[in-house]
């Protein structure tokens, strides 16, 4: 084994959970608030609203759970096809897959005795080899089918526990003061969220929170606009 100093592969990071949480947490508030006014607005019936509001909510569960898996699953599939391609290349192209080894690393700036020394490492395993040629040549990283899973099942929990925030005013107020409880409540959640995100980015806390804010706004209007025009 050569010892050059250079780490020639990093092991594969998983996405950030907190990320996922954040998304479905961000498109169920939003959605459900917007829905949640333009019922308010049509009726002042509560059950009306409750009842909606559930509806969509296990509607919007479901559909953004089955959209991260089966987005997950194609990535995977995508993966895997590409690998058995490889395979192949390597099988039947070895000098060819052994230049594309070369190219890459005298593109990172390596030349000479320690390029030779590097590629000689790497074509000398073929486990490392194709791990190589997946991540530099391709830029793919490995799906395991539990993280799958695990993707879809944190979006769907997280989308669930956004979307029924703005809906727990109306189970206790009426629908006229259910209203402002609810638009608080996801305002605050919203601005949390801006902040977050402006932490992690290093962006501009202010202009963050007040995107955050005006998308919740915005549906919010949308939706009771829209309920007014069919107010009962």
């Amino acid at each position: 084994m050569v010892e050059t100093g250079i780490k020639l592969h990093e092991p594969h990071k998983k996405g950030n959970r907190l990320s996922d949480i954040i998304l479905g947490g961000q498109d169920g508030l939003v959605s459900i608030l917007g829905l949640l006014l333009g019922l308010s607005a049509a009726t002042n019936t509560p059950r009306v609203i409750i009842a909606g509001g559930l509806a969509t909510i296990i509607a919007e569960t479901l559909s953004m759970a089955a959209v991260a898996y089966t987005s997950m699953m194609a990535d995977r599939d995508h993966y895997q096809a590409e690998r058995a391609r490889e395979i192949k290349e390597m099988e039947q192209l070895p000098e060819q897959e052994k230049q594309e080894i070369i190219d890459i690393y005298q593109k990172k700036g390596f030349s000479g005795k320690l390029l030779n020394e590097i590629v000689d490492h790497i074509t000398s395993d073929k486990n490392l080899w194709l791990e190589t040629m997946m991540r530099e040549e391709l830029d793919l990283s490995p799906i395991e089918t539990k993280d799958v899973h695990i993707y879809s099942l944190t979006v769907g929990i997280s989308t669930l526990s956004g979307a029924f925030l703005p809906l727990i005013p109306y189970f206790f107020l009426q629908p006229g003061s259910a209203i402002i409880v609810s638009l608080v409540l996801s305002v605050l959640v919203l601005a949390g969220i801006g902040l977050y995100k402006a932490s992690i980015t290093l962006s501009n806390p202010i202009k963050s929170t007040i995107q955050m804010v005006l998308i919740g706004v915005g549906a919010a209007v949308a939706g009771y606009a829209i309920g007014l025009l069919f107010k009962a």
